[in-house]
């Protein structure tokens, strides 16, 4: 089957509801995933309840309604078969109703987000084409290639002048001191957070209110150098894409926001804002700013664990996945890390692995989860884990032995 038939029956079974339950993961790409389908099944005269999660278990959801999960289920293999799945993680549910690119032998990992697929069963419930804005917040939320699946998104998108592309700094911000100031993909080591740093730089290359971004940058990329790779300082720079159906414009800030909004807790926030509703913009906005600030600071407070040079521990666990990202993917690090902080009776664990490194973290993860009394997965260069307070040595010590 391919994905398109699998879209094609999945849209078709959706068709003869009165009534759904869209569930969506808290970042980026399930707030849009699950946004995707609650503009495609309103359109359709289909009734929905949507909900924002941290993650899913089999408990939470409720019985006798039909029920999408979005970005999240693949790897539940004890889901009730009519649950529905749009994923692109690792799968195991082998549900009638699963859309995971995966299965199909697309990559999961650059090439299709869980919003990229959403958008493929949108398609097929009616003419969603202007949704293809909401799938590229995912692509970039996830740090996926504009490549294969994503770029016939993309390209859609742009032929029918709901995205049309350009070049500059493509970071969060509504202007070039907040992009700066709250940077995490990259984290500018040293300038992001330190207001001060930051308004010195824009001041010695701005001139009658002209600032010299070229120069500017530059600048910013000596600064940085020593700890950053050479991906993490070219980043700073490139495609930038405007959104005409976006409640924010910027595809890259909507992307923040909406990912700041689902990792505060406010998930409804910035679901929102791919409602298309402007109504609550500034306190998305601020929530998505504080949010930022607050990875930029944990970021600067982890340091690997004494005995353990892969693993960080730090105080917030709704932190670990940014850190995670902070100290990986933009640093000089050649190898995985994770980062952990208790929440409860168990610690919450985000993962990383470099490009090159090699390592599964999706199986190990799951593996060693499995081994330690918890649960873990996700994709092969980035994933999660909770870990029994009283199982993380268990963790740490098989983390270290199987990722040195």
């Amino acid at each position: 089957m391919s994905i398109q038939s699998a879209a094609v029956h999945l849209a078709e079974h959706l068709r003869e509801k009165e009534y759904v339950e869209v569930y969506g993961h808290h970042d980026a790409d399930g707030i849009a995933a699950a946004s995707i389908m609650v503009h495609a099944l309103i359109r359709e005269d289909v009734q929905v309840r949507l909900r924002i999660l941290p993650r899913i278990s089999p408990g939470d959801i409720s019985s006798g309604n039909a029920t999408v999960l979005c970005d999240f289920g693949s790897g539940i293999p004890d889901l009730p078969d009519e649950v529905m799945v749009i994923d692109h993680h690792i799968p195991t549910f082998e549900g009638a109703f699963h859309v995971n690119p995966r299965l199909e032998g697309i990559d999961g990992e650059q090439e299709l987000s869980a919003s990229g697929a959403a958008y493929i069963v949108a398609q097929h419930l009616g003419d969603n084409r202007d949704l293809a804005g909401l799938a590229l917040l995912g692509m970039i939320g996830d740090r996926q290639s504009i490549k294969g699946q994503n770029q016939d998104i993309v390209n859609e998108g742009m032929a029918n002048n709901f995205i049309t592309p350009g070049n500059g700094i493509p970071l969060f911000g509504r202007d070039l001191k907040e992009q700066l100031y709250t940077a995490l993909n990259p984290m500018l080591h040293g300038i992001a957070g330190e207001e001060g740093t930051v308004e010195s730089l824009i001041s010695s290359y701005t001139i009658r209110n002209e600032t010299d971004i070229g120069n500017l940058l530059s600048d910013v990329i000596l600064k940085i150098s020593p700890y950053h790779n050479a991906d993490s300082m070219l980043s700073l720079w490139g495609d930038t894409w405007h959104l005409e159906r976006g409640a924010v414009k910027d595809a890259h800030s909507l992307a923040g926001i909406v990912e700041g909004c689902g990792k505060s807790g406010k998930g409804i926030l910035g679901a929102a804002l791919c409602l298309r509703s402007p109504v609550y913009l500034d306190d998305a906005w601020e929530t998505a700013r504080a949010y930022r600030l607050r990875i930029i600071e944990a970021t600067r407070q982890a340091h690997p664990l004494p005995d353990n040079p892969l693993i960080y521990e730090i105080a917030d666990a709704d932190a670990v996945s940014g850190v995670a990202d902070a100290v990986s993917f933009d640093g000089l690090l050649n190898h995985p890390v994770a980062v952990m902080a208790p929440r409860g009776d168990s610690y919450s664990v985000s993962a990383r692995s470099p490009q090159g490194a090699g390592k599964d973290l999706a199986a190990i993860l799951s593996d060693l989860a499995g081994t330690c009394g918890g649960t873990g997965g996700g994709h092969y260069s980035r994933g999660g884990a909770k870990i029994p307070r009283d199982k993380i040595d268990c963790f740490t010590s098989g983390f270290l032995e199987v990722c040195a």
